[in-house]
């Protein structure tokens, strides 16, 4: 994990996704930092280990259904009192050429990308706006931008989060809540479904020559939920390895 001294003593952190890949390194960046860590994920079994370890709370819910996450958030100020950070970076993959695609893989891609999304941050704003403070971080991707063959569902739904986090950005900012999303290019569950030809194609398009570790994503997130980045809000920033340029 990056060695950045952040101090999030007091705080309160709810992660997404939070059982492995990134949302597990963020979760344990922001526990290792000093913070209350709520930890939410689908796979219970898996989230209970994990959270176990950090000494997180774990919060099994899905992002998709807004009742659990209600609960899911309620839970948290329960045993925390408080919420201060929400980073949605909960997702799925159901890739396939557009015209094979069902109407349950796309439904279901864009309700938990873009709509957990915006249901965790709908649930968060009435304890941002009471303590007139809040960072929301969002996860997107490159792919969302410049688009991917196979996956029509995952480029509208990370697409849509970039248009969310704009609007959530301008609508929340007097309230003193900062929006922002990171665009990461690490080495994930997702990475490693895809095909060995493909990867390595893929790899051959990043700059820097390799995927992203996910603890690499922790000081870019750590910084935009920062008390120093108050003045930064509705920016997406690229942590892949200049893929974007």
């Amino acid at each position: 994990m990056p060695s950045i001294d952040f101090d999030f003593t007091g705080r309160v952190v709810i992660v997404t996704g939070a059982a492995r890949g990134i949302g597990r390194e963020l979760s344990s960046f922001f526990a290792a930092a000093g913070a209350d860590v709520a930890m939410v994920d689908q796979d219970a079994d898996a989230l209970r280990g994990t959270a176990k370890e950090i000494k997180a709370l774990p919060l099994a819910a899905d992002v998709s259904r807004s009742d659990e996450v209600d609960a899911a958030v309620a839970a948290c100020v329960d045993e925390f009192g408080r919420v201060d950070v929400l980073v949605n970076n909960a997702g799925v993959l159901r890739d396939g050429v557009l015209w094979k695609a069902t109407d349950e893989d796309w439904d279901t891609v864009l309700a938990v990308h873009a709509g957990g999304a915006f249901r965790f941050t709908r649930a968060c704003v009435p304890h941002f706006r009471f303590q007139q403070r809040g960072r929301i971080i969002n996860v997107t991707s490159y792919t969302g931008l410049r688009g991917n063959v196979g996956q029509a569902a995952y480029a509208t739904a990370k697409a849509g989060i970039v248009g969310f986090t704009k609007t959530a950005a301008k609508e929340l900012a007097g309230f003193g809540i900062t929006v922002n999303a990171i665009s990461p290019n690490a080495e994930t569950r997702m990475v490693a479904s895809i095909p060995s030809g493909k990867l390595a194609e893929l790899v051959q398009q990043i700059p820097m020559g390799r995927f992203a570790e996910p603890a690499e994503m922790c000081p870019a997130v750590g910084f935009l939920a920062s008390d120093e980045a108050a003045y930064i809000t509705g920016t997406v920033i690229p942590v892949d390895g200049g893929l974007s340029m």
